[in-house]
């Protein structure tokens, strides 16, 4: 074969052998709350020998570590995680902040790693991450600032009707028990005059890695003692003067959640502190069921029913790791 030929084909092989080389991935780890997913996220980018990218929405904020399982001191010392702590609770943070964010964080880790490893159990920033979001417009902080006056006014109900009424198509398929994923449909059909659901394309970016998700799927009456167990931990641990701590701010977004909700009834005396941590409970437990309902939605997770490390060992071997 004459060397003319030759060359081309040599750099078509050295091209496909440098792809193959720089090849970069990103190991989801999702489920529900409870169910040792930064355990094993830390197990995995140990055996990998990278770094953990945090999807959390609550995770993000300093001031909250008792009351959304942030990783402890120990966990934080045996890997470097991102996105843990980062921002204030007065901070104004979206899910857009979140993209940019994580994806900055990811491309970082990237620099020096093959892999990245992204744990957390909001369905949400996962799904960010791996496939983008839409663009959806800004709207005015007043609208935000009167819409949570509604709900402490009239309460969620309230909202959800207005939702209903607004975006019909949206009410159907929102988490109505949300009060952030209403009230940001509220917003952009108050703001523009469109429905919510006209700015929602689901088209689909693409990004520089292979994704790899794995799921934990802890059968489901384990899960709930596994829940009920981790908030008596949280409280022994001193949740109860966390959240005192924060009584000043119990109004914004971030601490509108499990965990700071009920505890904000008890110290207004609407409920007892036996019935506060009961509701944390409860709640803790609603709240993974959604969580399972909205991964479950996911064709493309791997599911292991235990923090395996074996097994999710053998999952990222078949994609070519």
């Amino acid at each position: 074969m004459r060397q003319w030929m030759i060359l081309p084909i040599l750099r078509e092989m050295t091209t496909m052998t440098t792809q193959c080389k720089n090849k970069k991935y990103l190991v989801a780890i999702v489920g529900p709350t409870a169910s040792g997913k930064t355990d094993l996220a830390i197990e995995v980018a140990k055996e990998l020998g990278t770094e953990i990218v945090n999807a959390d929405s609550r995770q993000v904020y300093r001031g909250m570590k008792i009351g959304t399982a942030a990783p402890t001191e120990e966990q934080l010392a045996a890997v470097p995680h991102h996105l843990i702590a980062t921002h204030e609770l007065t901070d104004s943070y979206t899910a857009g902040c979140y993209e940019k964010e994580a994806l900055c964080a990811i491309a970082e880790i990237h620099k020096t790693h093959d892999y990245a490893v992204l744990v957390g159990g909001s369905g949400l920033y996962v799904d960010i991450v791996c496939n983008g979001m839409d663009d959806i417009p800004s709207t005015p902080p007043e609208i935000r600032e009167s819409l949570i006056e509604q709900l402490n006014c009239k309460g969620l109900s309230a909202l959800t009707e207005q939702l209903r009424e607004l975006d019909p198509e949206y009410y159907e398929k929102v988490d109505r028990d949300n009060p952030n994923r209403v009230m940001r449909a509220l917003e952009v059909c108050l703001a523009t005059g469109r429905t919510y659901t006209s700015y929602r394309t689901g088209a689909r970016r693409q990004r520089p890695f292979e994704i790899i998700k794995i799921g934990i799927d802890v059968p489901r009456e384990e899960l709930y003692d596994r829940i009920n167990r981790r908030v008596d931990m949280m409280v022994s641990e001193g949740l109860i003067d966390e959240v005192k701590s924060l009584v000043e701010f119990r109004f914004l977004n971030s601490l509108n959640t499990v965990g700071y909700s009920e505890l904000f009834e008890c110290f207004d005396g609407k409920i007892t502190e036996n019935q506060a941590i009961e509701l944390i409970k409860r709640n803790s437990r609603r709240y993974a069921k959604r969580q399972m309902t909205w991964f479950r939605r996911g064709v493309d997770i791997q599911w292991v029913t235990k923090k395996d490390l074996e097994e999710v060992k053998k999952i990222i071997k078949k994609f070519g790791v």
